[in-house]
């Protein structure tokens, strides 16, 4: 929309732009093209737009082909779009973005998100929706120009922050062009910038301690002139050493550190685990027949490597909302790292059965010890990588503590998010766990139905039953 058309469409509709929900509404129509071209949007995608307001970009985002869900707080812009656009590919939604789960969208396999985002609140907002793990594969935001250098910028420059480090710590960010306040009506009191973030590839960065190096550096930069030397003394007792090791000043400050030597410094306090300290190779498995009886025993490597019929169990962990704990496997795990899995799971190895192994391995992933229920088994095949699997279930109250040998990272998901997860990118799980999935789905499907049969069947006859 041109300027003109702006003011008359905001005063038919009775919108007066309110500071405080950033309502800046973009008139360079060319700038707005510009914008979208820089995802490379194509009808494949599915774009979540936040903030669309008249729709600036929403029309462009459209041309492409792609679906959009739109997020739009002021509820006469929504429905402005709405009649605007009446587009099935559109789905607005009318509600102030930080309210929104952004996991719901890992039922989508290519995710996308642009949005010009309010200046009061784009710092939550940013961490909210850059949350890892993220469903999102391509940002392209516009921000106000201050923000943007934060995200963008480099060590020993005045913009380096705390805010910086924990982007780019999962998110390669590029700086790609300012924007003039005169672009937008009405015109803000500073200038814009919009920046392009992609996740980082999981290996990218050495393996380290997510919670301990974002605690270091929160508290590195929380005087900024201070040496780190004196800031982390409670964690390094030899610093002039450590110093020497990561090759930095003595009296360095914490925007002279490059993320790379964050992590360094981290993996110094809190040394991550390695290949061989994980490695299992030759712990003995029983290797059983078609009807899960023990033949013999083989270690591990052979087993995997010939694909012999084995023992394992996998046990789901919820918490008392209902939602369940999915961990992300190990790096070093010989098979499907970086996948998700259950929330933990497990070889039956010799001279266990499945429940002692059940009880053993929450115990040792996750440092619970909670009655288990056993809810399914699944039998021995390729899609379960020859596992016999009894699957178990068991609620929380408290936190876990997964086992860093064992796990990367583990999150709780509702279970309706896994199903949409699963469904759309398969390839971010471990086999067994797919099929350990619909295992559960089915048993939870049908005590429900074993539930309401009896209402349903009374209600067809016109009477209610009891019992």
């Amino acid at each position: 929309m041109k300027l003109s058309e702006i003011r008359a469409t905001l005063k038919e509709i009775g919108v007066s732009p309110a500071k405080a929900l950033g309502q800046n509404f973009l008139h360079d129509q060319n700038l707005a093209r510009w914008i979208v071209d820089q995802t490379q949007i194509t009808s494949e995608d599915y774009v979540l737009e936040i903030g669309p307001g008249l729709g600036a970009l929403t029309e462009f985002i459209l041309e492409k082909g792609a679906h959009v869900l739109a997020i739009e707080r002021d509820a006469r812009l929504a429905e402005f779009l709405h009649s605007r656009f009446g587009e099935e590919r559109l789905e607005i939604v009318n509600t102030d973005a930080l309210k929104f789960d952004p996991r719901v969208l890992f039922a989508h396999r290519r995710v996308k998100l642009v949005g010009n985002l309010p200046y009061n609140i784009s710092s939550p907002l940013l961490l909210k929706f850059l949350q890892h793990p993220s469903p999102i594969s391509l940002y392209l935001l516009t921000l106000q120009k201050e923000m943007a250098m934060r995200l963008s910028a480099s060590p020993c420059t005045h913009d380096y922050g705390a805010l910086t480090l924990r982007v780019q710590l999962h998110h390669r960010v590029k700086y790609l062009r300012s924007v003039a306040a005169t672009v937008f009506f009405p015109r803000p009191d500073v200038d814009s910038a919009v920046v392009r973030l992609v996740p980082r590839d999981p290996i990218e960065l050495p393996e380290h301690d997510d919670e301990l190096l974002l605690k270091l550096i929160r508290i590195g930069f929380s005087q900024r002139r201070k040496q780190l030397r004196k800031l982390l003394r409670e964690y390094i007792s030899d610093w002039n050493r450590l110093a020497s090791c990561l090759e930095i000043d003595p009296n360095a400050r914490a925007e002279e550190l490059s993320l790379l030597q964050w992590i360094a410094l981290t993996n110094c306090i809190a040394p991550p685990p390695c290949q061989e300290m994980c490695s299992t190779a030759n712990e003995q498995f029983p290797v059983v027949d078609k009807n899960d009886r023990i033949r013999n025993y083989a270690s591990r490597s052979e087993v995997h490597g010939n694909n012999l019929r084995h023992r394992a169990v996998h046990i789901l962990i919820f918490n008392q909302a209902g939602d369940v704990y999915l961990q992300q496997r190990s790096r070093w795990k010989d098979r499907h790292p970086l996948k998700w899995d259950s929330s933990a799971a497990g070889h039956v190895t010799a001279g266990e059965n499945y429940d002692e192994t059940a009880r053993r391995e929450l115990k040792e992933e996750l440092d619970v010890d909670v009655p288990l229920e056993r809810i399914f088994r699944l039998t021995a095949s390729s899609s379960t990588d020859y596992e016999f699997i009894w699957g178990y279930r068991g609620v929380v109250s408290g936190g876990l503590a997964p086992n860093k040998y064992e796990i990367e990272r583990g999150v709780f998901f509702a279970p309706t998010v896994i199903d949409g997860w699963t469904s759309a990118r398969p390839d971010d799980f471990a086999p067994g766990f797919l099929e350990c999935w619909k295992a559960y789905r089915r048993k939870t499907h049908s005590e429900r139905e074993q539930t309401i049969r009896p209402e349903t069947f009374s209600a067809a006859n016109g009477a209610a039953s009891s019992s």
